[in-house]
């Protein structure tokens, strides 16, 4: 990784859970791995009343979940801890932005850092338009005589379409395009950016990677936790928001697009914007036959009792929100064209898992029979996101002795053989590659509005429609039974357990 240039990144948002259990320990990983350079510091910016010395004696405690911090000493931290500053201002107050103007340009002089500086919005939405158009009000967002000013803004980039349009249409009327970074964490893991060196530096992967050979693909986000004290949250978010819209569209991107022409940000998302413009607009009955949600009900779980979605804390006890999402949608490119996509996401399922699953086609005659009995098998590929990360190749093998039965076996490689390599957090990543100016791994204005594009419909059928069904769930289950029903000429959903090659069973883990 290239080491970071010198900047400011000013956090707004700074005593918040976001910078505490994230931001702060990315950094410091960091700066343990010698990647930020001494002209370098943080400014903490936020309505609660702190100095800098508070500050740092509220961060110092958030340093434990640092990656490599089992390896430093106290005089590191207190090194690191010295770069962080605090300023109090009301963020919805224009005046206020003279002050921290007047911090900032102390903290340039002070470090060095040549005026370049970073704003980091850890707020809630709401105040994503408000800061962005107070920083303008005291021309905190021009850049001149060679220095960089960015604004990374954290998902949610809306909550429908046209929420969305006026987020981008506000931000671009402030700052360009090339200034703004829209921050998806899925994009800064290490496996997900494996995608795309699996598919275009081997051989053999990329000529299959099309519709002559692959029979559906399959993206699975499950987590085994509900949504614990974010209730209130939730309740007006769902799975359709939180993770299919973002997220897992975001990774469709790139196991779906086109090989680019260079290795660089707009090459790259050129391409994944393609693939959002290609999806196959749903119908009214698309979204009736192939798009499934539900709500996770009361059960119990190793002797433990869980609480139905319904009567979670600051849950409307008549909530129709989901907590699980699945859906099957097509792209309509040379590519891709017939073959199906398959996304499911929720919560409180049998474990936490993401991955990828390519389910290649059988092959065109069937010699020999499997020892489940069938003749059928599906060679897939599944590339595993969280966790145990890494890749699996299933692939039939002959059982020793007489005849020719066959059995499904697993040739599989896991990050965590690789001894001695740090792998990165996904924050670590992402706020590196944004003092570098790489762009790469984060969502563009016109790939964010093009998924709001694809999946509105659903969410105004929802809204509109009340004929179309909840179905519950019992927690700790793989979700609605109806589920299986989109998956129509296949075997059905994999399922997952937290190791990536024991698979294939519903297990409590």
């Amino acid at each position: 990784m290239r080491k970071a240039v010198s900047c400011l990144i000013v956090i707004f948002g700074a005593s918040g859970d976001l910078t505490e259990r994230k931001l702060i320990p990315a950094i410091y990983d960091l700066f343990l791995q010698c990647m930020l350079p001494p002209e370098f510091g943080v400014l903490g910016v936020g309505r609660s009343p702190m100095t800098d010395e508070s500050f740092r004696q509220k961060m110092e405690g958030s340093l434990s979940h640092a990656k490599l911090v089992a390896n430093t000493s106290p005089e590191k931290a207190k090194e690191f801890l010295a770069k962080l500053y605090y300023t109090a201002i009301d963020t919805t107050l224009a005046d206020d932005y003279a002050n921290l103007k007047t911090r900032c340009n102390e903290l340039h002089e002070e470090l060095g850092t040549n005026g370049n500086v970073i704003y980091y919005l850890a707020t809630p939405p709401i105040l994503y338009p408000v800061v962005a158009q107070n920083l303008q009000t005291q021309e905190m967002n021009h850049e001149t005589d060679g220095k960089f000013v960015r604004l990374i803004v954290e998902k949610p980039f809306g909550t429908n379409l046209d929420t969305a349009l006026a987020l981008n249409k506000t931000l671009l009327s402030i700052f360009n395009e090339n200034q703004i970074y829209r921050i998806d964490h899925y994009l800064g893991k290490e496996t997900v950016q494996n995608l795309v060196v699996t598919r275009f530096s081997n051989g053999i992967f990329e000529p299959l990677w099309n519709r002559n050979y692959i029979h559906h693909v399959e993206i699975t986000s499950s987590e085994s936790i509900g949504v614990e004290n974010r209730g209130g949250y939730y309740d007006k978010s769902g799975a359709m928001r939180d993770m299919v819209q973002n997220h897992l569209l975001q990774i469709c991107g790139l196991v779906a697009m086109e090989p680019p022409g260079t290795f660089e940000a707009d090459s790259i998302r050129n391409e994944t914007l393609k693939v959002f413009q290609s999806l196959r607009p749903l119908s009214d009955e698309d979204i009736e036959k192939n798009v499934i949600r539900g709500q996770y009900t009361a059960s119990k779980i190793r002797g433990e009792c869980l609480l139905g979605y319904r009567d979670e804390p600051s849950v409307s006890p008549e909530s129709r929100t989901e907590t699980f999402a699945a859906m099957k949608f097509y792209i309509d490119n040379w590519r891709w064209g017939g073959v199906p996509f398959y996304i499911r996401s929720g919560k409180r399922l049998p474990t936490r898992v993401t991955e990828v699953v390519i389910h290649f086609k059988q092959t065109p005659h069937k010699l020999f029979s499997y020892l489940d009995g069938t003749s059928d098998n599906h060679n897939q590929l599944i590339i595993r996101i969280q966790p145990d990360e890494g890749i699996l190749l299933k692939y039939g093998m002959k059982v020793p002795g007489a005849g020719y039965n066959v059995q499904t076996v697993n040739m599989d490689f896991h990050y965590s053989e690789l001894s001695g390599v740090h792998l990165p957090e996904a924050y670590e990543r992402l706020l590196l590659d944004c003092t570098n100016g790489d762009a790469t791994l984060y969502a563009r204005g016109d790939a964010v509005e093009a998924c709001w594009k694809f999946i509105n419909p659903v969410l105004e059928a929802w809204k509109h429609n009340p004929e179309l069904k909840v179905y519950g769930y019992p927690a700790g289950s793989w979700g609605p039974e109806n589920s299986d029903e989109l998956i129509d000429d296949a075997p059905g959903w994999r399922y997952p357990c937290k190791n990536l090659a024991d698979d294939g069973l519903y297990c409590e883990l």
